[in-house]
């Protein structure tokens, strides 16, 4: 097969930067996937991420009618490149990623669209809110992941059930700092200090733990080649599980991440 040219490998060396700068665990987790579609996974994740600063990175924009403005721009860039025309390095490289791999890029604007509820203050009022918020966000990039690392067909609908499985993690982890950007993911409260937050979080843990177990059989059923970098994923997040179980869902004033000392043992693992 023809190497990709000079600029598409420094597009897709870029997207390999952004990745181990803002997300190490996933890098690392991408670093035990077979040399052929790591460039791939950087790409796709250089192009969510880019979408996730826009509305949540340190200089996003102040209004959320200028964040959605930026959406929606960043969102042409995609379109800009499946057409052929000049375009983003970043996108350039998924585009290019998507056509050697035949990955289904659509979904993309499923992931849009839950992108564009973080533009302004969150409340997810029930679960098939949240699940539906998912099934953009994380969902769609599961479904995009399957037929990279090449696992069956059948289970690819399973791969966006993980993608739900990392996504409410992130929220188990993170409420604290999405409360800073006015945003309550999990339903069940209206403020943070309610008493009833613990409840809530260890509800949700326990929700979870379940989406990782509905995708165990997808799991399992893709190539050795690639599990040993998703279980190494899956790890680190069933770690973040474990640890808002141990604080009793106190996830305000324990935190609950992993920590760079934790990785050794999870590749261990």
């Amino acid at each position: 097969m023809r190497q990709p040219h000079p600029p598409i490998n420094a597009a897709y060396d870029a997207c390999r930067r952004l990745q181990r700068r803002h997300d190490p665990t996933y890098y690392w987790a991408t670093r035990r996937l077979p040399e052929d579609v790591r460039p791939a996974t950087h790409a796709l994740y250089g192009y969510v991420r880019t979408a996730d600063q826009i509305v949540d990175g340190p200089h996003r924009l102040p209004t959320a009618a200028a964040r959605r403005a930026a959406l929606d721009a960043w969102e042409q860039e995609l379109h800009r490149a499946r057409a052929g025309a000049l375009s983003h390095p970043v996108a350039g490289a998924l585009v290019h990623a998507g056509q050697r791999h035949a990955l289904p890029l659509d979904e993309l604007d499923t992931y849009m669209r839950s992108m564009r509820v973080d533009c302004d203050a969150v409340r997810i009022a029930s679960d098939d809110e949240l699940d539906a918020y998912m099934d953009g966000s994380a969902g769609s990039v599961g479904r995009i992941m399957a037929p990279l690392l090449a696992v069956p067909a059948r289970y690819h609908a399973d791969f966006g059930t993980l993608g739900h499985a990392f996504q409410l993690t992130n929220f188990i982890r993170d409420v604290r700092e999405d409360w800073k950007l006015d945003r309550i993911y999990l339903p069940g409260v209206d403020d943070l200090r309610a008493p009833a937050l613990r409840a809530v979080v260890m509800r949700q843990v326990a929700r979870a733990r379940s989406l990782f177990a509905r995708a165990e059989p997808a799991i399992s059923a893709a190539p050795q080649s690639v599990r040993s970098g998703i279980r190494l994923a899956c790890g680190a997040y069933l770690r973040i599980l474990d640890r808002a179980e141990a604080a009793g869902g106190d996830v305000l004033r324990r935190r609950v991440g992993v920590r760079p000392w934790d990785l050794p043992g999870i590749l261990r693992g």
